[in-house]
């Protein structure tokens, strides 16, 4: 999911506030587009903070919901396909296959 200029915070896209940060393909040096935005101090301890508190209520759960939301998730990374394989290859500079 593109959120053009934005960051997740908790469940509430944000506008970035910091630079972007942009991958670097390592066979080639090549700064990859699009670049991704980076948050100030300030969001990034505010989206750990929501993150622990994500994390108290995720261990309260009962093993087979924790499954089903892992499942989900790998589902969820698995759909986006190419485009997330091709992105790590770039990134990388492994093959497919790795």
């Amino acid at each position: 999911m593109q959120l053009e200029g934005k960051q997740l915070i908790g469940s509430q896209a944000v506008l970035a506030s910091g630079r972007s940060i942009h991958g670097i393909n390592p066979a080639t040096g090549e700064t990859l587009e699009p670049g991704y935005p980076s948050g100030s101090q300030a969001e990034v301890e505010q989206a750990c903070e929501l993150a622990w508190q994500a994390f108290d209520r995720y261990r309260e759960t009962g093993l087979e919901e924790r499954a089903t939301f892992l499942e989900t998730v790998a589902s969820e990374i698995e759909a986006i396909g190419d485009e997330l394989i091709e992105r790590g290859m770039l990134e990388s500079g492994l093959p497919r296959a790795r």
